[in-house]
């Protein structure tokens, strides 16, 4: 016959175990419960600092567009002044170098005035003429040649053809109204008559 203390004993033991199993599954749970907060935390944590630093990062590149948006429109706006008074006051130093100019025209009309002879009148007229094309030289106005040169479309513009053997193909003949450049731009271009051959 079976004993019945035996089997209650063992079943003590078993319900033993099994609430020390549940014990460990309970502990292991909550530590686990406890681990998945702890990172919930620190995840939060890390997020809020990440946060932080982007929002730190935002204002600064914010600033920094800010300033320089700022600093663009004073400068489009000091080129608007400058360009305005180069427009307004540009020929100024042209116009000084002129003066000079202007005042020996008067001297020389003054001169006229009192003048009965030719020639002198005529010596008035060059040494004008003669300061005149100086100060323009001085500018930088420079004549296009013209006579005896090869045609250059850029420089010259021919109005006349004329058909000869005396003179290589589009040479040109007779310059028929002065062109002038300053510097590289050219103003007027130099009215020409070309040579083309005969027959």
């Amino acid at each position: 016959m079976e004993n019945p203390f035996k089997k209650a004993v063992e079943n003590n033991d078993e319900k033993l175990k099994e609430s020390e199993n549940t014990e460990e599954k309970i502990e292991v749970q909550e530590e686990e419960v406890s681990q998945e907060e702890s990172e919930n935390n620190s995840c939060e944590e890390v997020e809020e600092e990440s946060s932080d630093i982007w929002k730190e990062k935002y204002e600064q590149l914010n600033n920094q567009y800010i300033r320089l948006a700022a600093d663009f429109d004073n400068f489009r706006k000091r080129q608007e002044q400058e360009r305005e008074n180069l427009l307004k006051y540009g020929a100024e130093n042209t116009v000084k170098k002129f003066l000079e100019v202007l005042d020996n025209f008067d001297r020389g009309l003054k001169a006229i005035e009192t003048v009965d002879d030719c020639d002198k009148v005529k010596e008035c007229y060059n040494l004008a003429y003669k300061n005149f094309n100086d100060t323009l030289n001085k500018v930088g106005l420079e004549v296009i040649k013209a006579e005896g040169e090869l045609f250059d479309p850029n420089l010259h513009e021919a109005v006349m053809q004329t058909p000869t053997n005396d003179k290589p193909e589009h040479t040109i003949i007779a310059e028929l109204q002065k062109g002038y450049k300053l510097g590289d731009k050219v103003l007027r271009p130099a009215l020409v008559n070309v040579a083309t051959p005969e027959g």
